[in-house]
């Protein structure tokens, strides 16, 4: 008796890239708003931003340059290395969602404190349309950077 002819599709996982940006869009989607699209530029500004981060060793955000008329959003996160997925990683901002409330920023803090709905507003910022992200292993953690553009976050607008 001849055994059936097996085929397997081979499929590539999805990239550490794809899943950053798929984990952004689908709370993006929850919103009714556009997709976010994949910047190569701003992940190799992350990438550098990142690195730094390793070496370090602890997070801190890049400096502002107050001449850049468009600066880039950024959002940082650190974890154990090996432990979180992409998609945890960019979870822990989107559960920031439970502490927002709407308004003009910034005053979408149902706790008053910006550092407790950043991240999440960064994500769901109605005119930002790109997004880059790196993520490198330093000794003990991993360090995320997602860069945005146009950045949110501004004084005065609305999140969505």
């Amino acid at each position: 008796m001849a055994l059936p002819f097996l085929t397997a599709a081979i499929v590539e996982p999805p990239s550490v890239e794809a899943r950053l940006l798929l984990a952004h869009n689908v709370a993006r989607r929850q919103l009714g708003l556009g997709p976010l699209t994949w910047d190569p530029a701003l992940a190799v500004d992350a990438a550098k931003w990142s690195q730094h981060l390793a070496r370090v060793g602890y997070l801190v955000h890049s400096p502002s340059d107050p001449r850049d008329r468009d600066p880039q959003g950024e959002n940082l996160w650190a974890g154990t290395k090996g432990y979180y997925s992409p998609e945890q990683m960019v979870g822990l901002w989107l559960s920031e969602k439970r502490n927002y409330v709407d308004g003009t920023f910034p005053y979408v803090s149902r706790t008053g404190e910006l550092e407790d709905v950043g991240h999440y507003t960064q994500i769901v910022w109605r005119s930002t349309q790109t997004v880059g992200c790196a993520v490198v292993t330093g000794r003990y953690d991993q360090f995320l950077t997602c860069r945005y553009a146009e950045g949110g976050n501004v004084i005065g607008e609305r999140a969505f």
